[in-house]
Formats: C-alpha cells, structure tokens, sequence
C-alpha cells in the first residue's frame, strides 16, 4: 500500500476483507474495546463485527490476525509499542469538544458529511492546536503527574469539571485486563 492510499480492504489469513473505514465506525470500534462490562470474547467478536461488513464469514482462525489489522488501522498505520501511557482522553466523552476544531481544521461539519475515512479525520484530530479539548487535556495531565494547576487552569476546572474529570476511570486492573486482551 502506498502512503498516498488510505485503505478500505484488509488481507486477513490471505483473504480480503472490506473494512469499514468511516470515522464513526472507528469511534465505535473504540467505545467497544473500552467496555469493561464485556468480557474479551464478547469485546472481540463486538469489535470485528463492528470493523468488518462480512465479519460472519470470517473464521475464528483469522481472528486475532483481524484483531491486529483494527488496532493498526485505530493508530492510523502503526501500532503502538512501549510502555502504556496514562489515559488523558475518552474519545466517546470528548467527542464534543474534538469535534470543533478538527471541523476547524478541515473547513467543513464533519458530523453532517456521509463518509470520512478515519485517518483523514486523525490527521485533523492531530492538527488541532489550541483549543478547549487541549486545554483540558492539559488539566488532565498536570493532575495525574501530581502538578499544581495555575489560576487560570484552577478557574477552568473548577467551572468545567465535567469536561476534564474522565467518566471511566481506569484502574491498574481494569488496565491489566485491557493489555492482556491486546495482546
């Protein structure tokens, strides 16, 4: 594949497989692998079927090779190595205010067009610079490293609490969990 290509097609177990590569079937697939009430084979086959058109065709044999095609395609091409990283974003609960600037970015309402293939949409999502979202973010991040907050960033959270305070936490076990099924 070119880097010019943006793909639409995975070659699972030596067979092509249509993707659906929109941005909302990213963000679902997401808010899938982020459901902590599924246990990994519900999670699995919810993720796959919300991926792939023709998941029910798809042996269980080419499953993880399935699962790792997701996953590369979610980090936009690349697949992520290292230790994790400290959650400071929910896509599901930011959704609102990532969607402002990358229609920004783009110049259009990216919630009234029929289709945006999702690495178009994270390239947006990466130009965004300052705004709100990133504002937060940053509140996030100070607070989890222990950091104190400056009088601007203490007014902001004390009136945007909702905003910044993560609605799903994530426990050390609940992370365990997530990294064993990635695996």
């Amino acid at each position: 594949m070119s880097p010019y290509d943006l793909p639409t097609k995975a070659d699972i177990g030596g067979v092509e497989y249509d993707i659906r590569s929109d941005y909302r079937a990213a963000l679902d697939a997401i808010q899938v692998m982020a459901d902590r009430e599924l246990d990994d084979e519900e999670r699995t086959v919810l993720v796959l079927s919300v991926f792939y058109p023709d998941f029910d065709s798809m042996p269980p044999g080419s499953w993880q090779e399935a699962v790792d095609y997701v996953y590369w395609f979610i980090g936009g091409g690349k697949r992520e190595t290292g230790a994790p990283k400290p959650r400071l974003m929910d896509w599901e609960q930011d959704f609102p205010i990532i969607c402002a600037p990358v229609n920004r970015v783009l110049g259009t309402e990216v919630r009234a067009l029929g289709y945006m293939h999702w690495w178009t949409f994270l390239s947006a999502y990466g130009e965004i610079g300052d705004c709100t979202f990133a504002q937060v973010v940053s509140i996030r991040k100070k607070r989890q490293q222990g950091k104190k907050l400056d009088k601007a960033d203490e007014a902001f959270y004390r009136q945007n609490r909702e905003l910044v305070d993560l609605k799903r936490p994530e426990t050390a076990s609940e992370a365990a969990a997530f990294d064993e099924w990635i695996k």
